[in-house]
């Protein structure tokens, strides 16, 4: 019965100490699938520009949507800009 249990082998530290640090070194290897986040490639799509509403206040928009938008007068004068806002002269 002991040549049985001497055959046998038995677990020590200094066999364990390898396995648990070959175990800490498998998330270096990259085994595991990653993700790739695809940035834009059209950088204009992520830049904002801020404009004026009527009411006086400050808005971020992007500069995508400024330029789908369509333009209802291109240049217009002091006064109309001023009427617009609604100010009084």
């Amino acid at each position: 019965m002991n040549n049985k249990s001497s055959d046998e082998k038995k677990i020590s530290r200094r066999g364990i100490l390898p396995i648990l640090g070959g175990s800490l070194l498998l998330p270096f290897l990259g085994f595991g699938s990653t993700t790739i986040i695809e940035e834009p490639t059209n950088p204009e799509e992520e830049e904002y520009q801020t404009l004026l509403k009527p009411d006086g206040t400050i808005v971020k928009v992007k500069v995508k949507a400024i330029k789908k938008s369509k333009v209802v007068e291109k240049n217009i004068s002091n006064k109309s800009f001023l009427n617009w806002l609604g100010k009084k002269l």
